[in-house]
């Protein structure tokens, strides 16, 4: 009996733990998820992978910087890892603190990159800006950028239209 206990109470605990909404998505789908903040919020959608230093690098900058303009910018991070380090992708964003809804793609890479942005050459990690106003891509970008760089393409999508 108290094995039984002592079980439920570590899925109860780790239930608790992940306040991460983690969907799998095409393109299509994020793109929906990003046209639902148009009037209200610029947004900003980062690629990147759990085996990819680049993203692993510049995530908590990210992280800082969507706390900073948290009212006037909405942050998506989408996973490119395979669908089976699903488990292991979640573990890096919980360690992130990252909150709220995440991706992780699940269609065929050149599908996904050819509809996610044409002139991404698929390299990560890759981060583009959509504006408050329009909701239209505004500014992206491929590779580890400066925080300097993320703060101007944040700029360009919040002041969209001024």
């Amino acid at each position: 009996m108290k094995n039984y206990i002592f079980i439920i109470s570590l899925i109860l605990i780790s239930c608790e733990e992940s306040k991460i909404d983690f969907m799998e998505v095409n393109a299509n789908d994020i793109k929906n998820e990003i046209n639902k903040f148009k009037g209200e919020k610029s947004v900003l959608v980062n690629y990147w992978a759990t085996n990819c230093s680049p993203c692993i690098d510049e995530f908590p900058m990210i992280m800082d910087l969507s706390l900073k303009y948290e009212d006037n910018l909405k942050v998506f991070f989408v996973s490119n890892d395979w669908l089976e380090d699903k488990k292991k992708a979640l573990k890096f964003l919980n360690s992130q603190n990252v909150e709220g809804l995440s991706f992780l793609k699940n269609q065929k890479d050149n599908d996904f990159i050819n509809q996610t942005n044409e002139n991404w050459s698929g390299a990560l990690p890759f981060t583009i800006v959509f504006g408050k106003q329009s909701g239209n891509v505004v500014d992206f970008w491929e590779g580890k950028a400066s925080k300097k760089r993320f703060i101007r393409g944040i700029n360009i999508g919040i002041n969209e239209g001024e």
